[in-house]
């Protein structure tokens, strides 16, 4: 269900828009499926590394900052055209060589 490339939302399977709400009945509606102490004999370890990946998500989600980071990383900062020079056409400052004639401020 859940590969490296998968999303936290993916793995809850709800939206990225989804709220606090939203994110807890799907937390729940999994754990109800998934739990260890719910699934038969023969699947007790794949149930248990499943699970382990639902509650990560959920507690990333489910926390305000956690999530505003995920996000952010998710997304990658450079698609927002307001925080990227290389989006306007100029070249990224880490990009430019720098030596002591163009730090300064004259």
């Amino acid at each position: 269900m859940a590969s490296s490339t998968t999303s936290l939302y993916d793995v809850l399977g709800i939206a990225t828009t989804a709220d606090g709400n939203e994110i807890r009945a799907a937390y729940r509606r999994l754990a109800r499926t998934c739990h260890p102490d719910v699934v038969s004999m023969k699947k007790k370890e794949v149930s248990a590394n499943l699970f382990m990946k639902i509650h990560a998500a959920y507690s990333t989600l489910s926390d305000p900052d956690k999530r505003a980071d995920y996000d952010r990383d998710l997304y990658g900062r450079n698609n927002n055209p307001f925080c990227s020079s290389a989006a306007a056409g100029f070249p990224a400052y880490s990009s430019i060589p720098r030596n002591w004639e163009t730090d300064q401020c004259w």
